[in-house]
């Protein structure tokens, strides 16, 4: 039975905070970094499952922080990590400098094509697509009629075995001079692009308007529908996006009920999902 190192978070100082948990760094060691998920990502298994992506991303020759051990705080889980200094996400150069979102955007975009044409390892990631199938089964808060047409949307996906993110966003690319690193790895997998672009449409789209999401990607409203804008043209090659948008769009409505699969939504959070799938499906499946 492996034991873990027990951390004293009073030797730690916080230093970030996402949607997902809290970092902390300590003098004792300033190459490492400690990252601490909220109560529901702390378990044994959530975290292990975040070890074992992070290494088997490295293994793909994808630019990652080095993923050193696991440890616990109290009662949770959570790793040690290299710690990446003067890093920035691409979000926080958007806050910065705020003239330059939509040459962070146009980044996201080519470092994204560099990710979705790399050939993943099927044998240890899972299929998104599959996920998606799985995902819309558990769906009850969604109507057996939306349930039919989002499952005949997924059947229509082409297979693709190459990687995606999963919560592709520009909070989770981070920047250090010349050097790039992808962050928070645990929903990896292989599939469509478009599942990685419509998470993205989704945050710029749909939950940017809430104060809280622009509070943890440090982004206003109107940089968020700027960065997508500047995506959008750069991906497609086009000044014109709509039907781009209109996919992602119904690829938005895949991501948020792909959140019971991720999270184990409670009943509070269902009703959310709930509330947004309907409104996609109303924009995007009519």
């Amino acid at each position: 039975m492996n034991t873990y190192k027990t951390i004293d978070l009073n030797d730690y100082t916080q230093i970030g905070e996402g949607g997902n948990g809290k970092t902390y760094v300590t003098s004792a060691d300033s190459d490492e970094i400690l990252k601490v998920n909220n109560a529901r990502l702390s378990t044994l298994e959530a975290v292990k499952h975040e070890y074992d992506v992070s290494k088997a991303v490295a293994s793909l020759e994808i630019s990652v922080p080095a993923m050193y051990r696991i440890v616990q705080v109290g009662d949770a889980y959570a790793t040690i990590s290299q710690r990446i200094k003067d890093k920035k996400s691409l979000s926080r150069i958007c806050h910065d400098e705020p003239e330059r979102t939509e040459e962070m955007a146009r980044l996201l975009c080519c470092k994204g094509k560099e990710l979705f044409a790399t050939p993943c390892n099927t044998e240890f990631f899972p299929s998104r697509k599959a996920q998606a199938l799985q995902a819309i089964e558990m769906a009850t808060f969604v109507s057996r009629k939306n349930r039919e047409r989002l499952r005949t949307f997924v059947e229509s996906i082409p297979e693709n075995s190459h990687c995606v993110h999963g919560d592709f966003q520009p909070g989770n690319i981070i920047q250090t001079g010349a050097d790039y690193y992808w962050i928070d790895l645990d929903r990896f997998a292989y599939g469509d692009p478009m599942f990685d672009i419509g998470h993205l449409f989704l945050i710029c789209h749909i939950y940017a308007p809430m104060k809280r999401v622009q509070d943890i990607f440090h982004m206003t409203l109107e940089q968020f529908h700027r960065f997508w804008d500047a995506f959008a043209k750069e991906y497609t090659g086009q000044d014109d996006h709509a039907a781009f948008d209109a996919q992602a769009g119904r690829f938005a409505a895949l991501d948020v009920i792909l959140r019971i699969v991720f999270q184990k939504p409670n009943f509070v959070e269902k009703l959310f999902f709930s509330f947004y799938v309907r409104k996609l499906m109303k924009q995007y499946y009519s």
